[in-house]
């Protein structure tokens, strides 16, 4: 998993009845993108150390695109 600040971080619930967690990467450890992120969940505003599991994705910034 490679990410970089202003991605999304998307968790799945693991159980029945979890809800999915999606917050934005506001800072990356390691220059190649790899975990831990610090991350701000959207449901909370709480920003968290964050070392994704198996059920978590990345989504990348699309803002960041570039055109042409």
């Amino acid at each position: 998993m490679k990410a970089k600040v202003g991605d999304r971080l998307v968790e799945e619930g693991r159980h029945v009845g979890d809800h999915r967690r999606v917050g934005v990467i506001t800072a990356v450890r390691h220059d190649d993108g790899s975990p831990p992120y610090v991350v701000r969940w959207f449901d909370s505003q709480h920003e968290a150390l964050v070392f994704p599991g198996p059920d978590a994705r990345v989504e990348r910034d699309q803002s960041a695109g570039t055109s042409g």
